[in-house]
């Protein structure tokens, strides 16, 4: 699986890994489908207090070495209820150390100055080894960088996709220039590409994924990871899905591919 420097750490985690938003319904069966997907080469799991998988996620990694994030909820963001959360996401994942550790939305109703202190000392202490954010603009990375002294932050977990591209007005631009990495969630538009809506778009998308022997699956993952600076989080629910995500890096779109999909792909579109 290639991989991509994280931040301005020496750190390398692959370009896709796997999100885990909304699993929990058959532990056991995704539980395989995580544990297919780490042979495979994605050995980077994220998960969130919010969504209740870090014990999934734990059980899934143990024995294995994988990279794993998790996200403090905005509720906690108080400095001691960011403590207090990490030590419970620990606990859940049953590890020592977490390997990135992100803020999963803005709070402006708590000063982000008294947030960022806290996971500064969270890393500081070796309990987090790097810090993230998601779902944070560019003017709130500025603030919650500049209130950093110790620290950088490593990540921006986002929504991006081939039909989500908001962050193109400027965000993936600020990320690249400031090596801040931009994480992808939902890069499968929450299946939106397959929908009847798109229907001209997956078109495409099938005659691509032919050309090159991959599925369309592949082909939107690819188009995502292309873009530079980026890694995408696509969950699987289970083993044949996994593995399918697993294929959408190790490859390049030809000149003929990016021709074709930009017949569809109108800058800035927004359209799930």
């Amino acid at each position: 699986m290639e991989t991509i420097l994280l931040g301005r750490s020496r750190e390398k985690i692959p370009l896709i890994g796997m999100g885990t938003w909304k699993l929990g319904k058959d532990p056991k069966k995704e539980i395989e489908a995580l544990k297919a997907g780490i042979s495979a080469g994605m050995r980077f799991i994220d998960t969130a207090e919010m969504y209740g998988t870090e014990g999934l996620v734990g059980e899934a990694a143990k024995g294995e070495e994988v990279f794993i994030a998790t996200k403090v909820s905005p509720n906690h963001f108080r400095e001691k209820d960011v403590i207090k959360a990490c030590g419970r996401s620990l606990k859940n994942l049953g590890t020592k150390t977490i390997d990135l550790y992100q803020l999963h939305w803005p709070n402006s109703a708590v000063p982000i100055s008294e947030t960022m202190h806290a996971m500064e000392e969270l890393a500081t202490k070796g309990i987090v080894r790097n810090i993230g954010v998601s779902n944070f603009s560019v003017q709130e990375l500025e603030e919650a960088m500049g209130i950093m002294k110790k620290h950088e932050i490593a990540s921006n977990q986002i929504e991006y996709s081939m039909l989500v591209r908001d962050a193109e007005s400027g965000l993936l631009d600020f990320c690249r220039k400031e090596h801040i990495t931009v994480i992808a969630y939902s890069p499968l538009a929450q299946g939106a590409i397959y929908s009847s809506k798109h229907k001209d778009l997956y078109t495409a998308i099938e005659r691509i994924g032919k050309r090159h022997g991959k599925s369309p699956t592949q082909v939107a993952l690819n188009w995502v990871i292309s873009k530079g600076n980026i890694a995408a989080i696509p969950k699987a629910s289970s083993k044949e899905h996994a593995l399918d995500n697993a294929g959408a890096a190790g490859w390049s779109f030809g000149a003929e591919d990016l021709a074709e999909l930009s017949n569809f792909l109108g800058k800035g579109e927004r359209s799930p």
